[in-house]
């Protein structure tokens, strides 16, 4: 019998003399396990080791390619110390372990906590391992959070990587010290802005000498930085000039938080509303005094009003190039406001760049409005669609009911089975009267798991149908029979808008209006 070892170490690693080598705590893994295996006459295949990762990491690259080679049937049996070095997660347990590896015909066996996939019976104990790891992983994930949060309200630096313009203090956490040398740029390019010139020509002037951005400066320097999700360029843009400008770190102010985590299962984040940022004042060194930043912001302020009369453009922010996702920014030329990408000037591997003016814009856009307009304002259609919408909204209220109503059952099956654990755990049952007795529990709230996600999705595929009808009548119907275009109209109605360059001996181009309902 052919068998695959699996260890994982998930602690940060201190025992290791050099980075190449495997911490101790995965060396004592492996050395039980290769005894293990000798002792039951296996012939081991591989080692499959990953440390430093999570038992809820799927990209951890020993265990996906434990199970590439399982899928293509190079061994018999995956060997570990415990369930929880496999994984965490009660749904990889159910997917690999009591799916995929019986279907390939191949034993998983944990030797602490007994797991075998061979014992017939042991399915249930398998299953009690794998949802006690899986409060495990969301008790840390909330403990984690508490600490977080509490480091971000009382200003400590809680990032993997500095700011432009500032490092980690190595002599305490938390706190950031001033890089004089990407400090004077950053002071450079505040003053360059006060003193009148703009974002792109900043760009353009640090590029001019050579200067690297802020990612390719701390990769030069060592000093550790996000990876770009794919080959950037070196040179200094739009964006790293506007972002800096109005970043508050630089005056001396911790803000934090402006993402959060979609959940404890993912690394994904989304961006977090501005009110729900942490911002402590004064909790390190400026770079840039208040003077300057005044200045800056009152520039940024008048800058962000192009037109004449110190009324918004209306398409200002709105509008981007269909090719590199620029913004774009106004111009004037013989009278003419026009929009334009600027990518162009910032390297020689820029997008082929675009134009319009505002003006046929603004006709694109009105004519677009008025479709909509005689596609959902139709009267008889409204008057139709009254009784629609009712039982629409009585069922959303029936369906909410009964989430309340499963969410107080589901707690009552989830104390049952903590509370049976902690029984089995003080001796006062044994494990297979724990099993049986939690077996019930157990599907009943898988069972009102899949009801609460079935009524939630319910739920949003009613209220998608509200939206589709209603909202989009009511939005529309304010702006029916216009001839002109406010900003506040392109605000309320529009989330942005895509246009490319001309097609070739056409006055057409590519537009994508993108509505805010």
């Amino acid at each position: 019998m052919k068998v695959a070892i699996y260890c994982r170490l998930s602690e940060e690693d201190r025992d290791k003399k050099t980075k190449e080598d495997d911490s101790e705590s995965i060396q004592n893994q492996k050395s039980m396990l290769i005894s293990y295996t000798m002792q039951q006459d296996w012939e081991i295949y591989k080692i499959y080791s990953d440390d430093d990762y999570t038992g809820a990491d799927r990209n951890r690259p020993e265990f996906n390619q434990l199970l590439a080679d399982a899928k293509d049937h190079k061994f018999d049996i995956v060997l570990c110390k415990t369930q929880s070095r496999f994984t965490r997660e009660l749904e990889l347990v159910e997917k690999y372990i009591h799916d995929l590896f019986p279907k390939l015909g191949i034993r998983f066996v944990s030797i602490v906590d007994n797991a075998d996939t061979a014992i017939k019976g042991n399915k249930k104990a398998r299953q009690i391992n794998a949802l006690i790891n899986e409060w495990f992983l969301e008790d840390m994930s909330e403990n984690i959070k508490s600490v977080l949060t509490n480091r971000r309200e009382q200003g400590h630096h809680i990032g993997a990587f500095a700011l432009y313009g500032y490092l980690k203090d190595p002599n305490k956490k938390g706190h950031l010290i001033i890089d004089e040398e990407a400090a004077g740029i950053v002071r450079e390019v505040f003053q360059l802005f006060a003193d009148g010139y703009g974002k792109t020509p900043i760009a353009r002037m640090l590029n001019d000498r050579g200067i690297p951005n802020p990612t390719e400066y701390k990769r030069q320097k060592g000093l550790r930085y996000k990876q770009p999700p794919k080959k950037q360029s070196t040179l200094w843009k739009y964006f790293s000039i506007a972002d800096m400008l109005v970043n508050e770190i630089y005056i001396g102010n911790m803000v934090q938080g402006k993402y959060g985590s979609v959940s404890y299962k993912t690394k994904q984040n989304k961006p977090r509303p501005k009110e729900q940022w942490y911002k402590v004042e004064n909790t390190h060194e400026p770079i840039i005094n208040i003077e300057l930043w005044s200045q800056v912001q009152t520039k940024i302020k008048e800058r962000a009003k192009p037109f004449e009369n110190g009324k918004v453009g209306i398409f200002a922010k709105k509008v981007k190039c269909i090719y590199c996702g620029y913004t774009l920014r106004t111009s004037k030329t013989g009278g003419k406001r026009y929009l334009r990408c600027e990518s162009r000037f910032f390297s020689k591997e820029a997008c082929p760049g675009c134009m319009m003016s505002v003006n046929r814009l603004e006709k694109v856009v009105l004519s677009e409005l008025q479709n909509l307009t005689a596609q959902y304002l139709d009267k008889d259609l409204l008057e139709k669609s009254v009784d629609f919408n009712n039982r629409i909204e009585e069922k959303i209220e029936k369906l909410n009911e009964d989430i309340i109503s499963f969410q107080k059952r589901y707690e009552v099956c989830f104390k049952g089975i903590k509370d049976l654990y902690l029984d089995k755990t003080k001796g006062l049952i044994s494990e297979d009267v724990f099993i049986d007795l939690s077996k019930d529990l157990h599907e009943e709230k898988n069972r009102l798991t899949n009801h609460i996600a079935e009524s939630k999705e319910s739920i949003a595929e009613l209220e998608a149908k509200l939206q589709q009808g209603s909202s989009k009548r009511q939005l529309i119907e304010q702006y029916t029979n216009i001839d002109k275009l406010t900003r506040e109209m392109v605000e309320e109605l529009i989330d942005y808008i895509e246009i490319g360059r001309r097609y070739e001996k056409s006055i057409d181009r590519p537009i994508n209006i993108y509505w805010n309902f």
